[in-house]
């Protein structure tokens, strides 16, 4: 059983998740090109390369999420980064200046994460976004009875995965694909798809 994560465990989640979505670029762009421009694996990419760069130099919890947050915000421009970087400060604001936290540590961490991320978008489940990852994750996260910090986040990770598989047969209610209509019905949200991805491989890094 895992009840403690380090401040090293968490940089080495974040490396996993860089590692994956760059593995899976050219697919998350191709799904934002049904509906969207088409950028998207690049800008995720982009900024996660950003993110995992900042937390090198990370001596504490607190002090490293919120500036990675910072950094993500000032050097990457896009909704991707922002949604991001607000993720990242949030996190910042539910633990301490400390370099390892528990099982209710990590809670309330992505807790204090979801609800700055919600303070940057309306977006709910049902919208066909990357909230429909973020918030089922975060719920299965809170709701997890498990003292191992292993198995809050592969309930994170299954939720978030399902949340974005769930988004196929959305119809788009934000942003650029909100103009197709009944005609976004059909193809993944490539938000949906990278941020369930991030959580897989945060959780694929701890196991």
């Amino acid at each position: 059983m895992k009840t403690i994560l380090t401040l090293s465990d968490f940089k080495t989640m974040l490396e996993s998740a860089l590692a994956s979505i760059k593995a899976r670029e050219a697919e998350f762009s191709q799904l934002d090109a049904v509906l969207g421009d088409g950028d998207h694996g690049q800008a995720i990419v982009t900024a996660m390369s950003v993110v995992v760069e900042k937390a090198q130099a990370g001596a504490g919890f607190k002090s490293m999420l919120g500036d990675m947050g910072m950094e993500v915000l000032m050097q990457v421009s896009g909704s991707t980064s922002t949604l991001l970087g607000a993720l990242l400060l949030g996190m910042s604001d539910g633990v301490g200046e400390v370099v390892e936290i528990d099982a209710q540590g990590v809670k309330k961490m992505f807790s204090s994460a979801l609800k700055n991320v919600q303070m940057q978008t309306k977006a709910k489940v049902g919208d066909k976004t990357m909230m429909d990852a973020l918030i089922p994750a975060v719920e299965a996260i809170e709701a997890s009875a498990s003292d191992d910090v292993a198995e809050i986040l592969a309930a994170g990770a299954a939720a978030a995965v399902a949340g974005a598989e769930a988004t196929v047969e959305m119809k788009a209610n934000f942003g650029r694909a909100r103009n197709y209509g009944e005609r976004s019905i059909g193809s993944m949200d490539s938000g949906a798809a990278s941020w369930s991805c991030m959580f897989k491989a945060f959780a694929d890094a701890v196991k």
